[in-house]
This record gives structure tokens, sequence and C-alpha cells, in this order.
């Protein structure tokens, strides 16, 4: 037996939407598919809204074995004192900076991890 798919639409134009209803039910049930939408498209929507954040917190979440190094990089970064930059980087995970663009924060953890740090953008 030929397939004939225009013989079998024009049956679906006739058909009730109960019939159509029941169609799709048994097409799912012999072939073990979904009809439904999949739901990888709501998914993707998410990480769009993700991907478009614009502002970020650099966390400083290891200070890596050269200190000084780190201490001397947050002093720059922040402006901070040096007692002030030595208590961030020996308390780890901290905040160097808050609210920065995407590309200051890409530069600040370059420099960071440039003298062994370990760093974290949220």
């Amino acid at each position: 037996m030929a397939f004939d798919k225009d013989s079998i639409i024009a049956s679906l134009k006739e058909a009730s939407i109960s019939d159509l209803n029941d169609l799709v039910k048994a097409i799912e049930e012999e072939f073990d598919v979904s009809a439904s939408a999949p739901v990888a498209v709501a998914g993707a929507a998410g990480g769009d809204a993700a991907a478009a954040k614009d502002s970020y917190d650099v966390e400083l979440t290891e200070s890596g074995d050269q200190k000084v190094k780190a201490i001397k990089a947050v002093r720059d970064i922040t402006g901070l004192g040096l007692k002030d930059a030595k208590g961030l980087v020996d308390n780890v995970p901290s905040v160097v900076k808050e609210g920065v663009s995407e590309d200051e924060a890409n530069d600040i953890k370059a420099k960071l991890e440039e003298v062994g740090g370990v760093v974290t953008l949220k």
C-alpha cells in the first residue's frame, strides 16, 4: 500500500476536533512521542535573560600563593589602604568591587588571576 498524504490531509480536513484529538493521542501512544512543545525553548529564553546582565560583582574566592601581589592588585583596583586591602585578601571569599560593567569586571578578574587569585563574577 502506497502512502497517500493528500488523501490523509483531505480526511483530516473533514474530521471533527474530538476526532483529531483522539488521533493525536493514538499517534502518541503508538509511536511513543509527544505532540507538546519542547521544554528547551523555554529554557533558552531564560538563558538569554542571564546573558543580558549588565552589572557584576567581582568576588575574590581564593587569594593564591602570592598574597602580597594580590594585596597590591586589590589596592590598585579599589583604591583601599594597605590594611583594608590586606583584610579583603585575608578574608576570602570577599567582594572586591560591586556593580561594575562586564568589561571592567573582566579586567579586574584578569588582574587578580595574573597574581594567582581565583575570581568569580556574580
